[in-house]
């Protein structure tokens, strides 16, 4: 499962690269952040895009990680800083953070997700479990997403797109849509 991770790291090095950049990807930070939840047994789920490289075979990169987590108490606001993250953000239900090495991290307490924190299923990376929310859940997440008139229409087609390729990869998923996500996937073009 690690090998979407692995294509998303390569892509994330060339991003950086063609930029004129360093050499870079949001694999330590990935690293570090899995390690600080374990460590402090904070319930969580990466969601998004890079779960999204962990469900799915085609390589896609990603300029963040995003974290569901159940409570907004449950961000490790203390070990963040002490392991270098810095805030750059705070809304209603998610705080924007920063690595050392500049990955955008973003946590959302999300009531909607708690469900898909407590499903989230571990995925090894390096000798770290990081608990990544299921492909079910995640279909369901990125329907929602797409759904949202207040996204960007951009971000909304991102969204749309990552739905289709998830049940092209695995057809069977599109039995788990709900009528709703059925008729809201309808709604939008192809």
């Amino acid at each position: 499962m690690t090998s979407g991770l692995e294509a998303g790291f390569l892509l994330d090095r060339q991003w950086h690269l063609m930029r004129g950049e360093m050499d870079n990807t949001k694999k330590s930070t990935l690293l570090t952040l899995g390690r600080l939840l374990h460590e402090l047994r904070i319930p969580y789920a990466i969601i998004g895009g890079v779960a999204l490289q962990v469900h799915h075979p085609d390589p896609r990169t990603t300029l963040d990680i995003d974290v569901a987590v159940l409570t907004p108490d449950a961000i490790p606001r203390d070990a963040m800083i002490a392991a270098g993250f810095r805030q750059t953000g705070s809304f209603e239900h998610s705080e924007n953070w920063v690595s050392t090495d500049g990955t955008p991290v973003q946590f959302t307490n999300d009531p909607a997700l708690a469900d898909a924190i407590s499903a989230a299923a571990a995925v090894n990376l390096e000798g770290v479990a990081l608990r990544v929310i299921s492909v079910v859940d995640l279909l369901h997440e990125k329907v929602r997403a797409f759904s949202d008139p207040a996204r960007r229409l951009s971000k909304r087609f991102q969204d749309r797109g990552d739905v289709q390729a998830l049940i092209e990869a695995n057809p069977d998923l599109a039995n788990h849509l709900r009528p709703d996500e059925r008729e809201a996937l309808a709604k939008l073009p192809r």
